[in-house]
Protein backbone atom coordinates (compact mmCIF):
# COMPACT_ATOMS: atom_id res chain seq x y z
CA UNK A 1 0.00 0.00 0.00
CA UNK A 2 1.45 3.23 -0.89
CA UNK A 3 0.56 5.12 1.97
CA UNK A 4 1.66 5.77 5.91
CA UNK A 5 0.16 4.10 8.69
CA UNK A 6 0.11 4.95 11.85
CA UNK A 7 -1.40 2.75 14.83
CA UNK A 8 -3.26 4.43 17.62
CA UNK A 9 -5.57 3.64 20.62
CA UNK A 10 -8.96 5.45 20.89
CA UNK A 11 -11.00 5.66 24.08
CA UNK A 12 -14.26 4.25 23.04
CA UNK A 13 -17.49 3.28 25.12
CA UNK A 14 -16.15 0.32 26.47
CA UNK A 15 -12.48 0.94 27.24
CA UNK A 16 -9.52 1.41 24.49
CA UNK A 17 -10.25 0.42 20.77
CA UNK A 18 -7.00 -0.49 18.61
CA UNK A 19 -6.81 1.03 15.21
CA UNK A 20 -4.80 1.70 11.94
CA UNK A 21 -4.47 4.77 9.51
CA UNK A 22 -3.67 4.53 6.35
CA UNK A 23 -2.76 8.02 4.78
CA UNK A 24 -1.60 8.43 1.13
CA UNK A 25 1.75 9.66 1.05
CA UNK A 26 1.55 11.74 -2.50
CA UNK A 27 -1.72 13.87 -1.87
CA UNK A 28 -3.99 16.02 0.89
CA UNK A 29 -6.05 13.43 1.59
CA UNK A 30 -9.91 13.89 0.14
CA UNK A 31 -11.04 12.70 3.72
CA UNK A 32 -11.43 9.74 6.42
CA UNK A 33 -13.18 6.52 5.32
CA UNK A 34 -13.81 4.16 8.30
CA UNK A 35 -13.86 0.43 7.90
CA UNK A 36 -15.93 -2.29 10.02
CA UNK A 37 -14.34 -5.77 10.03
CA UNK A 38 -16.36 -9.52 10.26
CA UNK A 39 -17.93 -10.47 12.87
CA UNK A 40 -15.98 -10.41 16.25
CA UNK A 41 -16.75 -14.35 17.27
CA UNK A 42 -15.79 -15.85 14.18
CA UNK A 43 -12.37 -14.67 13.95
CA UNK A 44 -12.82 -10.90 12.01
CA UNK A 45 -10.11 -8.83 12.66
CA UNK A 46 -9.17 -4.93 11.06
CA UNK A 47 -6.19 -7.46 9.38
CA UNK A 48 -8.91 -9.42 7.51
CA UNK A 49 -8.13 -9.31 3.81
CA UNK A 50 -10.79 -8.30 2.30
CA UNK A 51 -10.89 -5.22 5.09
CA UNK A 52 -6.96 -4.82 4.07
CA UNK A 53 -8.15 -4.79 0.24
CA UNK A 54 -10.79 -2.12 0.72
CA UNK A 55 -8.48 0.29 3.04
CA UNK A 56 -6.34 0.10 -0.08
CA UNK A 57 -8.69 1.09 -2.82
CA UNK A 58 -9.70 3.97 -0.45
CA UNK A 59 -5.77 4.98 -0.29
CA UNK A 60 -5.86 4.59 -3.37
CA UNK A 61 -8.58 6.84 -4.16
CA UNK A 62 -7.20 9.53 -2.44
CA UNK A 63 -8.38 8.96 1.15
CA UNK A 64 -7.17 7.97 4.93
CA UNK A 65 -8.45 4.75 5.52
CA UNK A 66 -9.19 3.70 9.15
CA UNK A 67 -9.41 0.44 10.14
CA UNK A 68 -10.22 -0.75 13.87
CA UNK A 69 -11.12 -3.62 16.17
CA UNK A 70 -14.18 -3.81 17.58
CA UNK A 71 -14.41 -4.27 21.19
CA UNK A 72 -13.00 -7.59 22.54
CA UNK A 73 -10.83 -8.44 19.31
CA UNK A 74 -7.65 -8.18 19.75
CA UNK A 75 -5.91 -5.51 22.37
CA UNK A 76 -9.54 -3.57 22.13
CA UNK A 77 -11.07 -3.67 25.35
CA UNK A 78 -15.06 -4.89 26.13
CA UNK A 79 -16.94 -7.56 24.63
CA UNK A 80 -18.98 -8.73 21.77
CA UNK A 81 -22.60 -7.02 21.94
CA UNK A 82 -24.20 -8.24 19.06
CA UNK A 83 -23.84 -5.23 16.98
CA UNK A 84 -24.96 -2.19 19.48
CA UNK A 85 -21.99 -1.62 21.32
CA UNK A 86 -19.91 -2.38 17.63
CA UNK A 87 -22.35 0.84 15.98
CA UNK A 88 -21.08 2.57 19.19
CA UNK A 89 -17.31 2.16 18.38
CA UNK A 90 -17.79 2.94 14.78
CA UNK A 91 -19.76 5.91 15.49
CA UNK A 92 -16.99 6.96 18.35
CA UNK A 93 -14.05 6.91 15.51
CA UNK A 94 -16.14 8.87 13.29
CA UNK A 95 -16.65 11.52 16.19
CA UNK A 96 -12.96 11.31 16.91
CA UNK A 97 -11.13 11.46 13.26
CA UNK A 98 -13.55 12.67 11.26
CA UNK A 99 -15.25 15.44 12.87
CA UNK A 100 -14.53 18.17 10.53
CA UNK A 101 -13.94 16.55 7.25
CA UNK A 102 -15.20 14.30 4.34
CA UNK A 103 -16.52 10.90 5.62
CA UNK A 104 -17.17 7.57 3.98
CA UNK A 105 -18.19 4.05 5.52
CA UNK A 106 -17.30 1.04 4.28
CA UNK A 107 -17.60 -2.77 6.35
CA UNK A 108 -17.29 -6.31 5.25
CA UNK A 109 -20.28 -8.89 6.56
CA UNK A 110 -20.63 -7.99 9.68
CA UNK A 111 -18.72 -5.21 9.37
CA UNK A 112 -21.27 -3.89 6.46
CA UNK A 113 -23.97 -4.70 8.87
CA UNK A 114 -22.63 -1.76 11.34
CA UNK A 115 -21.90 0.63 8.89
CA UNK A 116 -25.41 0.76 7.34
CA UNK A 117 -26.55 1.04 10.76
CA UNK A 118 -23.96 3.62 11.21
CA UNK A 119 -24.93 5.10 8.00
CA UNK A 120 -28.82 5.91 9.36
CA UNK A 121 -27.57 6.63 12.23
CA UNK A 122 -25.50 9.89 11.24
CA UNK A 123 -27.57 10.71 7.70
CA UNK A 124 -29.86 12.75 9.45
CA UNK A 125 -26.71 15.11 10.99
CA UNK A 126 -23.69 15.35 8.41
CA UNK A 127 -23.26 14.34 4.98
CA UNK A 128 -21.63 10.63 3.93
CA UNK A 129 -20.08 11.07 0.88
CA UNK A 130 -20.03 7.23 0.25
CA UNK A 131 -20.54 3.73 1.62
CA UNK A 132 -19.06 0.72 0.40
CA UNK A 133 -20.60 -3.27 1.44
CA UNK A 134 -18.73 -5.88 0.94
CA UNK A 135 -20.53 -9.56 1.57
CA UNK A 136 -23.11 -8.01 3.34
CA UNK A 137 -24.20 -9.69 6.07
CA UNK A 138 -28.23 -9.92 4.97
CA UNK A 139 -29.02 -13.16 6.10
CA UNK A 140 -27.79 -12.76 9.44
CA UNK A 141 -28.97 -9.53 10.83
CA UNK A 142 -31.66 -7.11 10.04
CA UNK A 143 -29.97 -4.59 7.86
CA UNK A 144 -31.47 -1.31 7.55
CA UNK A 145 -31.98 -0.03 4.08
CA UNK A 146 -29.80 2.62 2.82
CA UNK A 147 -30.48 6.10 3.27
CA UNK A 148 -31.78 7.98 -0.38
CA UNK A 149 -29.52 10.24 -0.33
CA UNK A 150 -26.62 7.92 -0.24
CA UNK A 151 -28.36 5.46 -2.71
CA UNK A 152 -26.42 6.41 -5.54
CA UNK A 153 -23.06 6.79 -3.64
CA UNK A 154 -23.37 3.18 -2.75
CA UNK A 155 -21.23 -0.14 -3.67
CA UNK A 156 -22.62 -3.16 -2.73
CA UNK A 157 -19.82 -6.33 -3.93
CA UNK A 158 -21.38 -9.47 -3.42
CA UNK A 159 -19.84 -13.26 -4.48
CA UNK A 160 -21.95 -15.32 -6.89
CA UNK A 161 -21.19 -18.56 -4.66
CA UNK A 162 -20.92 -16.93 -1.67
CA UNK A 163 -22.03 -19.99 1.39
CA UNK A 164 -21.86 -17.45 4.53
CA UNK A 165 -24.62 -15.32 2.96
CA UNK A 166 -26.18 -16.33 0.25
CA UNK A 167 -26.53 -13.95 -3.16
CA UNK A 168 -30.30 -14.33 -2.76
CA UNK A 169 -30.75 -12.40 0.78
CA UNK A 170 -28.49 -9.48 -0.51
CA UNK A 171 -30.26 -9.12 -3.77
CA UNK A 172 -33.59 -9.68 -1.33
CA UNK A 173 -32.38 -6.50 0.60
CA UNK A 174 -31.88 -4.54 -2.01
CA UNK A 175 -34.64 -5.18 -4.69
CA UNK A 176 -37.03 -2.94 -2.63
CA UNK A 177 -34.50 -0.63 -2.61
CA UNK A 178 -33.42 -0.31 -6.04
CA UNK A 179 -29.86 -0.70 -4.97
CA UNK A 180 -27.39 -1.88 -7.64
CA UNK A 181 -25.67 -5.08 -6.65
CA UNK A 182 -22.28 -6.20 -8.28
CA UNK A 183 -21.90 -9.75 -8.72
CA UNK A 184 -18.16 -11.72 -8.86
CA UNK A 185 -18.85 -14.63 -10.90
CA UNK A 186 -18.11 -17.45 -8.88
CA UNK A 187 -16.54 -15.82 -5.95
CA UNK A 188 -17.35 -16.74 -2.37
CA UNK A 189 -17.67 -14.93 1.37
CA UNK A 190 -13.92 -14.10 1.15
CA UNK A 191 -13.26 -13.38 -1.96
CA UNK A 192 -10.24 -15.82 -2.49
CA UNK A 193 -8.44 -14.82 -5.63
CA UNK A 194 -10.38 -11.98 -6.54
CA UNK A 195 -9.28 -9.44 -4.14
CA UNK A 196 -7.30 -7.43 -6.86
CA UNK A 197 -10.84 -7.96 -8.85
CA UNK A 198 -12.76 -6.24 -5.55
CA UNK A 199 -10.18 -3.17 -5.13
CA UNK A 200 -10.66 -2.49 -9.03
CA UNK A 201 -14.53 -2.54 -8.46
CA UNK A 202 -14.24 -0.17 -5.24
CA UNK A 203 -12.11 2.24 -6.84
CA UNK A 204 -13.98 2.24 -10.12
CA UNK A 205 -16.87 3.05 -8.87
CA UNK A 206 -15.34 5.83 -6.50
CA UNK A 207 -14.32 7.20 -9.52
CA UNK A 208 -17.32 7.09 -11.59
CA UNK A 209 -19.31 8.66 -8.33
CA UNK A 210 -16.96 11.33 -8.62
CA UNK A 211 -15.83 10.84 -4.61
CA UNK A 212 -12.37 10.10 -5.76
CA UNK A 213 -9.31 10.52 -8.53
CA UNK A 214 -9.71 7.53 -9.37
CA UNK A 215 -7.07 4.69 -10.40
Amino acid sequence: MNSQTERFTLPGPAGGLEALLDTPSTSEPLGTAVIAHPHPLFGGTMDNKVVQTVARAFVQSGWRALRFNFRGVGASQGSYDEGRGELEDLLAFVAACSAGGRLALAGFSFGAFVAVAAADRLSAQRSIDHLVLVGAAASRFDLPQVPSALKLRTVLVHGEQDDTVPLGAVMDWARPQNLPVTVVPGCGHFFHGQLPLLRHIVVGAMAAHGVGPGA
